[in-house]
């Protein structure tokens, strides 16, 4: 008898700590789940006339430009430091590559930021601002 009693404690402790990791798991996941959706929320509700230039490949910029100056009359491409050729070339395969489409260049804005390094100094880190726009015609 009493190793029958013995099993079923352990059985019920068992049950209760499986419960309570699927608990604290689904607790976990919920959480993590809204803080994606507010990660997701907080990018969305930026501007979306705004292209931001990173080490994503190149035609990734592209696509993503043409999508908004579907919807949008000019669209602005940004980047900073290393990234400031990825974005011309965005700009120039937008405008060389698709005459036709009737897309170009618009006003080019260079400028520089202070940024502070890894060792705490402050460092001038240069920018670059190209609108990209229809033709009057379209």
């Amino acid at each position: 008898m009493s190793t029958e009693n013995e099993q079923s404690t352990k059985n019920e402790q068992s049950t209760k700590n499986e419960q309570s990791t699927k608990n604290e798991q689904s607790t976990k996941n919920e959480q993590s789940t809204k803080n994606e959706q507010s990660t997701v929320t907080k990018e969305t509700t930026g501007s979306r006339d705004t292209i931001f230039i990173g080490k994503k490949p190149l035609m990734a910029y592209v696509t993503s430009t043409l999508i908004q100056l579907a919807n949008l009359p000019r669209v602005s491409i940004k980047a900073r430091g290393m990234s400031i050729g990825r974005a011309v070339d965005v700009a120039q395969i937008i405008s060389r590559k698709t005459e036709n489409a009737g897309y170009i260049i618009g006003e080019i804005k260079i400028g520089s930021e202070s940024l502070e390094s890894n060792d705490g100094r402050q460092r001038n880190v240069s920018t670059i601002d190209i609108e990209v726009k229809r033709t009057a015609s379209n």
